[in-house]
């Protein structure tokens, strides 16, 4: 059985969560592994981490710009799915991987499903909040195969009409790293990014498109208080969806302040590393639901783009009112969590590979049909 596997990434995120699930593929002599690199990760603006997939030394990647800084999300899509569709018919793959919520995993599973190549989505069946909810769920009803985080995905998928048969719980890919003693220490990644900060939070806040209109006063709110709390934050870019300008421009005003330093992006293992060290996290990053949880830390979750997502204690969920949060960090800072597992035991790369070794997965019917319960 020797079968091309194509990993499709858009972004420093998804690639973190899928790079795990690369190395396995690439060490076996059964499996070929390709990555399509495309989306944030080729924006100087959001620190061409393109760049960063390169270092990581695997065997096939293929880069391709997908947007300038003006394309809405439809226009993206399109581009995506041109560009992937040229590159399909020139590898042929026996399958494509794509993850999550972003429209490039929906060009992704378009290509694959038009093209009658298997197409496996990585942590469907969750809910997302905004539109990356919508997405999310097409996707899946696009894919033939699901590894999901955990029971409650995969019996989401099953409530979509999804086979059982073709949904494997394997965790969430990321902890598969947060677990791995090769992490960066804390000092390395304080000298690499130059934080001079002994304590600090983590800050990363995305835009809600279906609420951009009330964006601009919520992180005005929220950057006032991250100021006035005296802190020290290490700050994250957000990603690229629509209203990402209103808070960058939002963010402009931390730059000269001592308590912030502000990246458009950061390594993903040095990245886990300050989460695995910060004294709190705070925005509306699904980090924040998964990651910090994981370290048994407290997270800060603002608004409702991570509406349902999760329910571990140390999730403490605020709307971005200047005084909530404010009364929240100093509540946070006060506060003791165990960790807690909620999406796997850092092992889905073994049985992602697993699943993979099994002659049933390939002969899954490209023709999908609908279950009813």
């Amino acid at each position: 059985m020797n079968k091309k596997i194509l990993f499709l990434t858009g972004t420093r995120a998804d690639f973190g969560k899928l790079k795990s699930l690369i190395h396995k593929v690439e060490e076996s002599d059964q499996l070929e592994s390709h990555i399509f690199v495309t989306g944030m990760h080729m924006m100087a603006k959001y620190g061409m981490t393109a760049i960063e997939v390169e270092k990581s030394g695997f065997k096939s990647i293929y880069k391709y710009i997908n947007q300038n800084n003006y394309d809405s999300m439809d226009v993206i899509l399109s581009k995506t799915i041109q560009g992937l569709s040229d590159y399909v018919k020139e590898l042929e793959p026996d399958m494509i991987v794509v993850h999550g919520d972003r429209v490039e995993a929906m060009a992704g599973a378009i290509v694959g499903a038009l093209n009658n190549i298997l197409v496996s989505h990585i942590e469907g069946g969750e809910v997302s909040g905004t539109i990356d909810e919508l997405i999310r769920h097409s996707v899946s009803k696009m894919s033939h195969l699901h590894f999901v985080s955990n029971e409650r995905a995969k019996q989401r998928l099953i409530q979509l009409g999804e086979a059982e048969t073709c949904v494997h719980v394997i965790g969430s890919p990321d902890l598969d790293i947060m677990t791995s003693p090769n992490l960066p220490t804390l000092k390395e990644v304080k000298q690499r990014y130059e934080i001079d900060f002994d304590e600090y939070a983590v800050f990363m806040y995305h835009p809600v498109t279906t609420d951009v209109q009330n964006l601009p006063v919520n992180i005005k709110e929220t950057v006032d208080a991250l100021i006035e709390s005296g802190q020290n934050y290490v700050v994250i870019f957000p990603n690229n969806d629509h209203g990402s300008e209103i808070i960058i421009n939002e963010l402009a005003r931390l730059y000269n302040n001592s308590k912030f330093r502000v990246f458009p992006s950061l390594r993903f293992e040095c990245f886990l590393t300050l989460l695995k060290n910060t004294k709190f996290m705070i925005g509306n990053s699904s980090a924040g639901v998964r990651e910090i949880p994981f370290y048994g830390l407290p997270s800060i979750n603002l608004g409702n783009r991570q509406e349902n997502r999760a329910n571990a204690e140390s999730i403490f969920n605020i709307e971005e009112k200047k005084e909530i949060i404010l009364n929240t960090i100093n509540k946070a800072l006060l506060s003791s969590f165990e960790a807690r597992k909620e999406f796997g035991d850092g092992n889905s790369d073994v049985l992602f590979s697993m699943a993979l070794g099994s002659e049933d997965i390939w002969a899954t019917k490209k023709q999908k049909l609908f279950v009813d319960i």
